[in-house]
Protein backbone atom coordinates (compact mmCIF):
# COMPACT_ATOMS: atom_id res chain seq x y z
CA UNK A 1 0.00 0.00 0.00
CA UNK A 2 1.56 3.30 -0.75
CA UNK A 3 2.05 5.37 2.52
CA UNK A 4 1.24 8.86 1.52
CA UNK A 5 -0.18 10.83 -0.84
CA UNK A 6 2.79 12.83 -1.82
CA UNK A 7 4.02 9.08 -2.67
CA UNK A 8 1.05 8.74 -4.75
CA UNK A 9 1.65 11.93 -7.04
CA UNK A 10 5.35 10.65 -7.20
CA UNK A 11 5.44 7.58 -8.18
CA UNK A 12 1.44 6.50 -8.54
CA UNK A 13 -0.95 4.37 -7.04
CA UNK A 14 0.88 0.82 -7.37
CA UNK A 15 -2.09 -1.07 -8.58
CA UNK A 16 -0.15 -2.01 -12.14
CA UNK A 17 2.72 -2.70 -13.93
CA UNK A 18 2.97 0.81 -15.06
CA UNK A 19 4.10 1.51 -11.04
CA UNK A 20 6.57 4.26 -10.71
CA UNK A 21 7.18 4.41 -14.77
CA UNK A 22 5.95 7.43 -16.77
CA UNK A 23 3.14 5.41 -18.00
CA UNK A 24 1.62 5.34 -15.28
CA UNK A 25 -1.92 7.41 -15.48
CA UNK A 26 -0.90 9.54 -12.04
CA UNK A 27 1.48 11.66 -14.19
CA UNK A 28 -0.13 11.85 -17.64
CA UNK A 29 -2.72 14.19 -15.10
CA UNK A 30 -0.16 15.55 -12.53
CA UNK A 31 -1.85 19.43 -12.61
CA UNK A 32 -5.58 18.55 -12.35
CA UNK A 33 -4.51 15.96 -9.39
CA UNK A 34 -2.68 18.50 -7.59
CA UNK A 35 -5.45 20.99 -8.62
CA UNK A 36 -7.99 18.89 -6.84
CA UNK A 37 -5.53 18.41 -3.88
CA UNK A 38 -5.42 21.52 -2.95
CA UNK A 39 -9.24 23.12 -3.47
CA UNK A 40 -9.80 19.56 -0.98
CA UNK A 41 -7.35 20.13 1.44
CA UNK A 42 -8.09 23.38 1.68
CA UNK A 43 -11.89 22.39 2.72
CA UNK A 44 -10.62 21.25 5.88
CA UNK A 45 -11.16 17.40 5.26
CA UNK A 46 -8.51 14.89 6.61
CA UNK A 47 -6.46 13.49 3.79
CA UNK A 48 -5.77 9.80 4.00
CA UNK A 49 -4.94 6.83 1.77
CA UNK A 50 -7.40 4.47 0.72
CA UNK A 51 -7.75 1.35 -1.65
CA UNK A 52 -4.48 3.02 -3.27
CA UNK A 53 -6.44 6.05 -4.03
CA UNK A 54 -6.50 9.81 -1.58
CA UNK A 55 -9.32 9.49 0.21
CA UNK A 56 -11.02 12.73 2.44
CA UNK A 57 -12.78 11.94 5.35
CA UNK A 58 -14.94 13.93 7.93
CA UNK A 59 -15.06 12.23 11.56
CA UNK A 60 -13.54 8.99 10.17
CA UNK A 61 -16.00 8.94 7.15
CA UNK A 62 -15.37 8.96 3.56
CA UNK A 63 -16.64 12.37 1.60
CA UNK A 64 -14.47 11.98 -1.11
CA UNK A 65 -11.40 10.17 -3.58
CA UNK A 66 -9.32 11.61 -6.07
CA UNK A 67 -8.51 9.24 -8.86
CA UNK A 68 -6.61 9.11 -12.27
CA UNK A 69 -8.04 7.32 -15.52
CA UNK A 70 -6.53 6.97 -19.01
CA UNK A 71 -8.90 9.49 -20.32
CA UNK A 72 -9.76 11.71 -17.10
CA UNK A 73 -9.14 12.58 -13.72
CA UNK A 74 -11.89 12.90 -11.53
CA UNK A 75 -13.15 13.61 -8.22
CA UNK A 76 -15.41 10.86 -6.67
CA UNK A 77 -18.18 12.52 -4.35
CA UNK A 78 -19.53 9.37 -2.09
CA UNK A 79 -22.63 10.70 -1.50
CA UNK A 80 -22.99 13.20 -4.65
CA UNK A 81 -26.60 12.12 -5.38
CA UNK A 82 -27.47 14.50 -2.51
CA UNK A 83 -25.53 17.02 -3.88
CA UNK A 84 -27.49 20.32 -5.77
CA UNK A 85 -25.30 20.86 -9.29
CA UNK A 86 -26.53 23.23 -11.29
CA UNK A 87 -23.71 23.47 -13.75
CA UNK A 88 -24.23 19.49 -14.12
CA UNK A 89 -20.87 18.81 -13.91
CA UNK A 90 -21.51 15.50 -12.18
CA UNK A 91 -22.11 12.03 -13.67
CA UNK A 92 -22.62 8.74 -12.84
CA UNK A 93 -20.00 6.68 -12.26
CA UNK A 94 -21.33 3.52 -13.90
CA UNK A 95 -25.17 3.24 -15.54
CA UNK A 96 -26.08 1.29 -12.23
CA UNK A 97 -24.40 3.51 -9.84
CA UNK A 98 -26.61 4.90 -6.84
CA UNK A 99 -25.04 7.32 -4.47
CA UNK A 100 -21.80 8.26 -5.57
CA UNK A 101 -21.01 10.82 -8.61
CA UNK A 102 -17.72 12.24 -10.39
CA UNK A 103 -16.73 15.32 -11.64
CA UNK A 104 -14.00 14.44 -14.11
CA UNK A 105 -11.42 16.67 -15.79
CA UNK A 106 -10.23 15.69 -19.00
CA UNK A 107 -7.44 18.24 -19.99
CA UNK A 108 -10.17 20.04 -22.30
CA UNK A 109 -11.35 23.56 -22.53
CA UNK A 110 -13.96 22.88 -20.01
CA UNK A 111 -11.47 21.32 -17.40
CA UNK A 112 -9.06 23.99 -18.29
CA UNK A 113 -12.08 26.78 -17.47
CA UNK A 114 -12.84 24.95 -14.40
CA UNK A 115 -9.77 25.09 -12.83
CA UNK A 116 -9.31 28.99 -13.80
CA UNK A 117 -12.44 29.31 -11.86
CA UNK A 118 -13.54 26.74 -9.26
CA UNK A 119 -15.74 28.65 -7.63
CA UNK A 120 -18.63 25.52 -8.81
CA UNK A 121 -16.07 22.31 -7.46
CA UNK A 122 -15.83 24.57 -4.38
CA UNK A 123 -19.26 25.27 -3.67
CA UNK A 124 -19.86 21.16 -4.68
CA UNK A 125 -17.07 20.27 -1.85
CA UNK A 126 -18.74 22.37 0.53
CA UNK A 127 -21.73 20.64 0.01
CA UNK A 128 -20.62 17.36 -0.01
CA UNK A 129 -18.92 18.54 3.87
CA UNK A 130 -22.07 20.25 5.33
CA UNK A 131 -24.47 16.79 4.12
CA UNK A 132 -21.71 14.56 6.19
CA UNK A 133 -21.86 16.94 8.97
CA UNK A 134 -24.95 17.01 9.09
CA UNK A 135 -25.83 12.88 8.52
CA UNK A 136 -27.90 13.72 5.74
CA UNK A 137 -29.58 10.00 4.93
CA UNK A 138 -29.39 9.20 1.15
CA UNK A 139 -32.55 9.18 -0.87
CA UNK A 140 -34.56 5.15 -0.63
CA UNK A 141 -32.44 2.97 -3.39
CA UNK A 142 -34.56 1.51 -6.06
CA UNK A 143 -35.41 -1.98 -5.73
CA UNK A 144 -32.56 -4.32 -5.75
CA UNK A 145 -31.61 -7.50 -4.69
CA UNK A 146 -28.09 -7.65 -3.79
CA UNK A 147 -26.80 -5.12 -1.12
CA UNK A 148 -23.22 -3.64 -2.51
CA UNK A 149 -20.56 -2.77 0.00
CA UNK A 150 -18.53 -0.13 -0.18
CA UNK A 151 -15.16 -1.84 -0.65
CA UNK A 152 -17.19 -3.12 -4.37
CA UNK A 153 -18.09 0.43 -4.77
CA UNK A 154 -14.82 1.76 -4.57
CA UNK A 155 -13.66 -0.31 -7.59
CA UNK A 156 -16.44 0.10 -9.81
CA UNK A 157 -15.46 3.68 -8.89
CA UNK A 158 -11.78 3.15 -10.14
CA UNK A 159 -12.20 0.29 -12.75
CA UNK A 160 -14.13 1.83 -15.83
CA UNK A 161 -16.85 -1.13 -16.72
CA UNK A 162 -16.46 -3.34 -13.88
CA UNK A 163 -19.99 -2.22 -12.58
CA UNK A 164 -21.31 -3.14 -16.17
CA UNK A 165 -19.42 -6.11 -16.14
CA UNK A 166 -20.59 -7.57 -12.37
CA UNK A 167 -24.46 -6.31 -12.83
CA UNK A 168 -24.13 -8.71 -16.09
CA UNK A 169 -23.33 -11.70 -14.20
CA UNK A 170 -26.13 -14.59 -13.43
CA UNK A 171 -27.80 -13.68 -10.34
CA UNK A 172 -26.00 -16.69 -9.04
CA UNK A 173 -22.63 -15.79 -9.14
CA UNK A 174 -23.38 -12.26 -8.17
CA UNK A 175 -25.18 -13.44 -4.92
CA UNK A 176 -21.52 -16.06 -5.10
CA UNK A 177 -19.55 -12.86 -4.93
CA UNK A 178 -21.25 -11.32 -2.10
CA UNK A 179 -20.79 -14.20 0.19
CA UNK A 180 -17.20 -14.50 -0.52
CA UNK A 181 -16.77 -10.39 -0.26
CA UNK A 182 -18.71 -10.65 2.74
CA UNK A 183 -17.38 -13.30 4.84
CA UNK A 184 -14.33 -11.06 5.19
CA UNK A 185 -14.54 -9.25 8.83
CA UNK A 186 -11.95 -6.55 7.50
CA UNK A 187 -12.66 -4.12 5.07
CA UNK A 188 -8.94 -4.30 3.40
CA UNK A 189 -9.63 -8.28 3.22
CA UNK A 190 -12.25 -7.02 1.14
CA UNK A 191 -10.72 -5.23 -0.99
CA UNK A 192 -7.96 -7.99 -1.78
CA UNK A 193 -10.61 -10.49 -2.65
CA UNK A 194 -12.32 -8.32 -4.81
CA UNK A 195 -9.51 -7.60 -6.68
CA UNK A 196 -8.35 -10.89 -7.17
CA UNK A 197 -11.17 -11.35 -8.55
CA UNK A 198 -11.79 -8.56 -10.81
CA UNK A 199 -10.41 -10.32 -14.41
CA UNK A 200 -13.00 -13.01 -13.89
CA UNK A 201 -15.57 -10.41 -13.38
CA UNK A 202 -14.81 -8.83 -16.92
CA UNK A 203 -14.82 -12.06 -18.20
CA UNK A 204 -18.52 -13.06 -17.17
CA UNK A 205 -16.89 -15.59 -14.38
CA UNK A 206 -18.32 -16.40 -10.81
CA UNK A 207 -15.71 -16.95 -8.05
CA UNK A 208 -15.63 -20.86 -8.31
CA UNK A 209 -15.78 -21.21 -12.21
CA UNK A 210 -12.54 -22.74 -14.63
Amino acid sequence: MIPSVDHYLELGCGRCSHYEKPTCKVHTWQNELRFLRELVLASGLVEEVKWSQPCYTLNGKNVLMIAAFKGYCCLSFMKGILLHDPNKLLELPGADSFAGRVLKLKGDAHSAGLMNHPEPIIDLIQQAIEHERRGTPLPEKPARELEIPEELQVQFNTHPGLEKAFFGLTPARQRAYMILINGAAQSATKTRRIQKYIPAIFAGKGPHDP
